[in-house]
């Protein structure tokens, strides 16, 4: 982007959209989704922030998310530091979970970050969860740039945070088996109802000694719950 362009931005979301606009004119750029029939990174975000628009203040008082094109922006070296001072404002640590849509090599999934202010206990387990609705495309090829994204929150609040902060590396990266797509378009979707159906369900507290929790299934949602939720999102948005 053409630096007289970035001093134009007023604030976060319209930096993102413009990033967004000038990648989707690349033909060449294989970050944002191009599918004609995939959710565009405008819609997604739509649907995204309607998801938490009437969430309960208890809610509020658990979660926390990053806009949907961040992760895919921060992976763009120019707007590393810029992207983390954004997440820095976030407070992330004072969250019991954290979603992080992304969206790399045209396809979406989903990062929520879980206790990370927290050290273990019997309880409560600091953990990574991708859910992704095409394992065929093996999730796990995202785990060094997630790591790093992780490693880069961390030393961006180091200041802040005054209390020492734990190993990242030994931080599990946990890919659940969970309802995958039918076909080569609906990923934005799923990650829209994996945001919606874990807000719904997640625990009070995350621990991994029991393994997931129960909702977290292949058979967590059947393709009927898919096509309402998204009937659902078409009548709002």
């Amino acid at each position: 982007m053409p630096k007289r362009k970035q001093r134009e931005i007023l604030n976060v979301e319209d930096f993102c959209a413009a990033a967004a606009g000038t990648n989707r004119r690349r033909n060449n750029n294989a970050t944002f989704s191009k599918h004609p029939n995939t959710l565009d990174t405008n819609k997604f975000e739509r649907c995204f922030r309607n998801i938490w628009r009437d969430l309960s203040e208890d809610k509020k008082a658990s979660f926390t998310f990053l806009d949907s094109l961040w992760f895919a922006l921060y992976m763009k070296e120019s707007l590393r530091e810029k992207v983390l001072n954004w997440i820095k404002k976030e407070c992330i640590f004072s969250k019991k979970y954290v979603v992080v849509p992304i969206v790399r090599w045209s396809h979406w999934s989903l990062l929520i970050l879980c206790h990370f202010g927290e050290t273990k206990s019997k309880t409560r387990t600091p953990c990574m969860i991708l859910l992704d609705s095409l394992h065929m495309a093996n999730p796990k090829r995202l785990e060094p740039e997630i790591r790093k994204f992780v490693v880069d929150i961390y030393n961006a609040e180091a200041k802040e945070r005054p209390e020492k902060k734990p190993a990242t590396s030994q931080i599990p990266l946990l890919v659940p088996k969970v309802p995958q797509q039918r076909n080569g378009e609906d990923c934005g979707r799923f990650v829209l109802y994996f945001t919606s159906l874990f807000v719904e369900n997640a625990p009070k507290n995350f621990s991994t000694d029991d393994g997931y929790p129960y909702f977290m299934k292949e058979d967590w949602f059947c393709p009927q719950d898919l096509d309402s939720f998204c009937s659902r999102l078409r009548l709002e948005n």
